[in-house]
């Protein structure tokens, strides 16, 4: 992927996101600018309270910021209605959490199931995706297991799998192997980075590790809500 002849698929224009705790005022994001191509594994570094969460959740539309754009595929985000924004989420990206965030009461299958249902793919469709997925992810014989039956790396593989439910160009990772032992989180990173150079997905990775950032194509650092580095591991 050679980004000089590329488009970006994502553009973040001087983004400011501030929060109001009591008569203070915090700027989480103070004018951050960059851009993110096709097909890239793309890093986002930062200490706890960089800003590097906050910058994740205004590409993936759940928040809104307080000055700046995201324009994404060439829409801005920012001008966007709740109901196309929601769709957005539902079509254009998939999140893979911390803390995993599965359903305890759900099997495997039935989790990576669920935003199909909530996107009203048919039973018999929904069924064979997740199974696939689940299989690409080496998870073939605990389609039927609870997250409580799994390991971490295998919860996080199941979150993976759900977040590519619905084909999403891009996939937002937030400390996927915070929870992690080394081995468990190698494999998910590995995972990650297959999706963005043998899938052509564009995935971004939040990480206050070093060596999860190595692996990356390019990063940014944060620090209190502004890029104070940016370049190729």
């Amino acid at each position: 992927m050679n980004a000089s002849n590329t488009t970006p698929l994502i553009h973040v224009e001087s983004l400011h996101r501030h929060f109001r705790m009591g008569e203070e005022i915090v700027r989480a994001l103070d004018g951050v600018t960059f851009s993110v191509y096709p097909g890239e594994f793309f890093g986002i570094m930062g200490a706890s309270g960089s800003g590097k969460s906050t910058l994740l959740y205004l590409i993936g539309g759940l928040d809104r910021p307080t000055s700046g754009r995201v324009i994404v595929e060439g829409r801005d985000l920012t001008a966007l209605e709740e109901n196309d924004l929601a769709a957005y989420r539902r079509h254009t990206v998939g999140f893979v959490y911390q803390m995993f965030h599965l359903i305890p009461t759900m099997t495997a299958l039935q989790n990576v199931e669920l935003p199909m249902m909530i996107a009203r793919v048919p039973p018999k469709q929904r069924r064979a995706r997740a199974e696939d997925l689940l299989r690409q992810m080496g998870l073939g014989d605990r389609l039927h297991h609870k997250p409580i039956e799994l390991s971490g790396g295998q919860r996080q593989r199941v979150a993976i799998a759900r977040a590519l439910s619905n084909d999403p160009t891009i996939i937002l990772a937030d400390e996927p192997t915070g929870n992690l032992d080394s081995h468990a989180g190698a494999e998910v990173v590995r995972l990650l980075k297959s999706l963005a150079h043998e899938q052509g997905r564009t995935v971004l990775i939040v990480s206050h590790d070093p060596q999860v950032i190595a692996q990356t194509d390019r990063y940014i650092r944060l620090r209190d809500g502004r890029i104070v580095e940016e370049g190729t591991p």
